[in-house]
């Protein structure tokens, strides 16, 4: 696809400063820009690219003055936030290339099951008896929808995503290659043989609107009841939710990071990459959780904690910052030790 700045300054109310006429088909970083791509300058540590960049259009923030002389082929479109204006545009390219409604005649569509409007179902996907798939809902290659999920409108589902028997999908949900919905979740008792038998898992997972799951994730579904994933949520790759774990709104999670069963996860609430949860705690809205860390007790709102177990950060880093002192620390009291020697024997020496 091909657009001029001139299209582009009004998909987004930017000014243009340079050539309206010139065009782009691409994205670009703007460290490495080509003629014919599109970047963007938001962070003032990348401003140098600017001055070298062969990016044909740029779009910057109102408040940007050039130090130097740009490249005349360079044309810049200026916008109040120069990151969200580009963001905006990257989704409007997204969706451009969106695949066209239809049903491939390798895909498998139960006559059960029902089909909104301007559906995509790609190669070797099935979808099974009673299921509902919302309008303009893409679902890419090799997917699998299970009996009985509903589903809402202009969700993804990108290749190889599964979505077991009778769970609830909202509006506008994106799932990317590999996740996996509603699978059962570890329930495992031990018999008098000490040997494991399996607890059947008859709940379901529902997912409410605008959630993201990332490539190999899974969402176990509920022992009884539901695993539940509200609005906003967004889970990166190779994320792990256990069995009636509930998560609240507009929370995060950083890649393999898990929440074990039974917890519940406020609204706003930020993971970074390997957090490990335990099972049966309550995490108040707002808390903040650095990478890495473990939590084993429910913390206050608002809380940022760090380390393993995690504890507020303020606190943790005091530690750290006192374990790295350590050796002199020792090699300290090694020598009040070897003085306080001398003197006991210069004492009983009297």
């Amino acid at each position: 696809m091909e657009f001029s700045a001139k299209q582009i300054a009004a998909m987004i109310d930017g000014k243009i400063v340079g050539n309206p006429d010139v065009t782009v088909t691409s994205v670009s970083k703007i460290e490495e820009g080509k003629a014919g791509t599109l970047s963007f300058l938001a962070n003032p540590k990348y401003e140098d690219h600017i001055y070298t960049t062969k990016a044909s259009v740029v779009i910057v923030n109102d408040s940007f003055e050039p130090r130097q002389e740009i490249n005349p082929a360079c044309t810049l479109i200026k916008v109040p936030e120069a990151y969200s204006s580009f963001a905006r545009l990257l989704e409007f390219y997204d969706k451009a290339r969106m695949k066209a409604p239809g049903v491939h005649q390798m895909a498998s569509v139960d006559p059960l099951s029902v089909l909104g409007k301007d559906v995509y179902i790609g190669a070797f996907s099935y979808i099974a008896p009673g299921a509902v798939i919302g309008d303009r809902t893409q679902i890419y290659s090799g997917v699998y929808v299970g009996d009985d999920v509903k589903m809402g409108s202009d969700c993804t589902l990108y290749p190889g995503v599964k979505i077991h028997r009778d769970c609830l999908i909202g509006n506008h949900c994106t799932f990317h290659a590999g996740a996996v919905i509603g699978a059962d979740g570890f329930g495992f008792v031990p018999n008098e043989e000490n040997k494991y038998e399996r607890i059947p898992q008859i709940g379901n997972v529902v997912i409410e609107d605008y959630v993201s799951v990332g490539a190999n994730s899974c969402v176990d579904r509920a022992t009884i009841g539901s695993t539940i994933i509200r609005k906003g949520v967004k889970l990166d790759n190779l994320v792990q939710i256990g069995h009636n774990v509930i998560i609240g709104d507009n929370t995060v999670m950083a890649a393999q990071a898990g929440i074990a069963g039974s917890t519940k996860v406020g609204k706003n609430v930020m993971l970074g990459g390997q957090v490990g949860v335990i099972g049966h705690i309550e995490i108040a809205d707002g808390v903040k959780v650095g990478a890495q860390s473990g939590l084993a007790k429910a913390p206050k709102a608002n809380s940022v904690l760090l380390g393993s177990p995690a504890i507020e950060a303020d606190e943790q880093k005091k530690m750290w910052m006192a374990s790295r002192r350590l050796p002199q620390l020792m090699e300290r009291i090694a020598a009040m030790e070897e003085e306080i020697k001398k003197l006991k024997e210069k004492a009983s020496n009297g």
